[in-house]
């Protein structure tokens, strides 16, 4: 395969994923932190170093915007919700390592 086509491909998979997790706005932020290490602020992070290196501009707040599909304040007002203190407990848990 060709770096052209797994290009295209791996955008293809991320696009889907982010497509998911807009519409999955039942899973929150810490679950999937807990779960799977990485959350849509993550993808959002990624995105905009992923800019950074190839001389793109792109900010933190435009890199969230374009993942969760609405400015993050938006998302946050409408979908968060306050972690529980098992949450929270299993967040500690799962990344005191990480220092």
């Amino acid at each position: 395969m060709d770096d052209a086509t797994m290009q295209a491909l791996e955008a293809a998979a991320y696009r889907r994923l982010r497509d998911h997790l807009r519409n999955r706005t039942d899973v929150q932020n810490i679950d999937l932190m807990n779960l799977a290490g990485f959350c849509r602020n993550c993808l959002s992070r990624w995105m905009a170093e992923a800019a950074a290196e190839a001389g793109v501009p792109l900010d933190k707040e435009e890199a969230k915007t374009l993942v969760y599909g609405m400015p993050y304040d938006e998302w946050k007002a409408k979908h968060q919700s306050e972690a529980s203190e098992s949450q929270k407990a299993a967040f500690t848990e799962a990344f005191k390592t990480h220092g």
